[in-house]
This record gives C-alpha cells, sequence and structure tokens, in this order.
C-alpha cells in the first residue's frame, strides 16, 4: 500500500531529523544523515508512483511535474533558506524545523490521501530484464550526464556569480530566489509539455537550450544583466526537463516503473556527485570558474546524445514488460 509506504519513510525521515538535531559532534551527525537519505529516496520514488496511478495517462506529466517542481525548488531554494536559518538561529534548528514541517505532512496525507494499492508482486530477475534494453540504459545515461552536466556549474553557482558576473553575496539571495521561481515555472511547463507533446520532445528541446546557455556564458563575463536572464532562462528549460524523464521512464517500462525510478534518483546523485568532483578538478587546474558552463555543456551534449539513442530506439521496438506476476 503506497500510502503506508510514504507515511512510513516519512516518520523514518523525522527520527532521522530528530537524532540530527540533538548531534553535538560530526560523527554523531552522520548516522541519522544516511537515515535521511535512505528515507527521502525511498519517499521520492514513492510520491512519483503514487502520482501515476492516481490521475489518469493524459496527466502523468503535469502530475509528476507538480512533484519535481518539489523537488528541484527544494534543491535550488534550501541552501540559501538554510544558511539564512543558521544564521538567525543555529545549524540544528534546520533539523527541528524539517521533524516539525514533515509532521505536519504526514498528517495532511493521513487525512487525503487516498489508500492506494501497490503494484502485484512481480520477481526482482523478471523486473532486471529492463536493464537488458538500449532504451532504458540508454536514458539512465541521459540522466548521469545531464545531472552531471548542470552539477559542474550549479555545485559553484555562487562564486560563479560573484566572479564572473561581479555581484556581490547580498545579491545571492534575490537571484536564487529568482531561479527558484524561473524553476517552478519551468516545471509546471514541462508537466504540461508532456502531456501534449510527449516527454521526448520536451526533454529534447530543453537540453538544447540548456547547452547553448552554457556555451553563451563564458563570453558574457561582466555582462551581469545578459548572463543572468540567461542562466535564469537555463534554470527554466532544466527543471521542464525533470517531469519530463521521469514521465519517460514511467510510461517506457510501466511493469518496472518503481525500479527503474529508484535506479535513476540513484543515478540523478551519482551524477551530482561526479559534476561536483569535475568542476573542483577544473578550477584546482584552471583556478577560474570562467569555463566551467562550457565543460557542463559538453557533458550535457553527450546526455542528449543518449537520449537520442533512446528516444529512437523506443520508437523501433518498444518495452514490453508484464504489469503482474
Amino acid at each position: 500500500n503506497r500510502k503506508k509506504v510514504l507515511l512510513g519513510s516519512l516518520l523514518l525521515f523525522i527520527a532521522g531529523s530528530l537524532v540530527s538535531y540533538f548531534s553535538t559532534e560530526v560523527w554523531m551527525l552522520m548516522g541519522p544523515r544516511v537515515i535521511l537519505g535512505i528515507s527521502s529516496g525511498v519517499y521520492l520514488v514513492s510520491a512519483m508512483g503514487t502520482a501515476a496511478k492516481l490521475v489518469s495517462p493524459d496527466k502523468l506529466g503535469r502530475a509528476i511535474g507538480t512533484i519535481v517542481l518539489g523537488f528541484s525548488s527544494a534543491m535550488v531554494l534550501g541552501v540559501p533558506i538554510g544558511i539564512w536559518i543558521t544564521n538567525l538561529l543555529n545549524w540544528q534548528s534546520i533539523f527541528l524545523l524539517l521533524a516539525l514541517l514533515s509532521l505536519v505532512v504526514a498528517f495532511v496525507l493521513i487525512r487525503l490521501l487516498p489508500d492506494v494499492e501497490g503494484d502485484a508482486p512481480i520477481p526482482f530477475h523478471q523486473q532486471f530484464k529492463v536493464l537488458g534494453s538500449v532504451v532504458i540504459v540508454s536514458a539512465l545515461l541521459l540522466t548521469f550526464f545531464r545531472e552531471s552536466g548542470n552539477s559542474v556549474l550549479f555545485t559553484y553557482v555562487t562564486p560563479f556569480i560573484q566572479d564572473i558576473f561581479h555581484m556581490g553575496p547580498s545579491g545571492i539571495s534575490i537571484i536564487m530566489l529568482g531561479f527558484g521561481l524561473f524553476g517552478a515555472i519551468g516545471s509546471r511547463l514541462g508537466g504540461y509539455g508532456v502531456d501534449r507533446f510527449g516527454p521526448a520532445k520536451v526533454i529534447t528541446l530543453s537540453m538544447l537550450i540548456h547547452i547553448a546557455v552554457f556555451a553563451l556564458l563564458p563570453l558574457l563575463a561582466g555582462q551581469s544583466f545578459i548572463g543572468l536572464v540567461l542562466m535564469g532562462i537555463m534554470v527554466l528549460s532544466m527543471f521542464a526537463a525533470g517531469p519530463a524523464v521521469q514521465s519517460y521512464f514511467i510510461q517506457q517500462a510501466p511493469g518496472s516503473s518503481n525500479l527503474i525510478l529508484s535506479l535513476n534518483t540513484s543515478i540523478v546523485h551519482l551524477g551530482l556527485a561526479a559534476g561536483a568532483g569535475a568542476g573542483g578538478f577544473m578550477v584546482n587546474t584552471t583556478s577560474t570558474l570562467q569555463y566551467h558552463p562550457w565543460l557542463g555543456g559538453f557533458v550535457l551534449a553527450l546526455g542528449l546524445a543518449a537520449g537520442l539513442v533512446s528516444f529512437s530506439a523506443g520508437r523501433k521496438s518498444p518495452i514490453s514488460i508484464p504489469k503482474s506476476a
């Protein structure tokens, strides 16, 4: 039952937050942080699978877009909000606030979310057959390169804006808030685009825009207005692709959607780590952040190539995985 899975993962998240709140040493914080990572991963995948069951197929993109909107907005706004809370109170307060807000969410789920049955049991060896598909493997590579390319720049977005566009620290929070608003719009547009045009077209267009902006940014040093406008467009296109990618996996492997979404979520975090590492290596080598967008754009191009392979293979040989054992 999806409702039980969502509530269970949320309660585990609350427990991890409370233990983190009472931690006084770094080593005490590491254990509950692992719990937070596991529980949030389970919650995200379950939420997407639940949304897919609650809506009709023609509204799948908008439903996934709503969930991705929350996830993506948190990725952008979480850092400045966390810094603000830390400066106002202390870093432990962040975890207490997370626990209290999650408790409110749990109450809302208990009251409003209907029971949603899980999938019919399918043996793992049968589900893993999709990993032999060019469609799925190349789509997972799309996710890896897309997240890596984004992370090359976004891990260092604050110093990049300060150094390349000469913006002061006081303006960074406002800029990040603006990016968050662009991301919210992008997630909604991506959801509507999936329902109207299909996920493949949304992914392709958004990544082409993203790559184009990355190609231009290093050439705009000192031109803060144009550079920040282009970065806003980039954030919009980046978030528009989020619901499209998730919807694509659900459509391509309906009988194994939970497994694939779980793997895709893991690939997302691997991509974020790889991109951050590549960006760190590059700044140590060049002593500048100016050319990070070019590296990110190259990695994104690899992701787009993998995506085009997946889209082409999917049209030629659609996946057929049974939905019940």
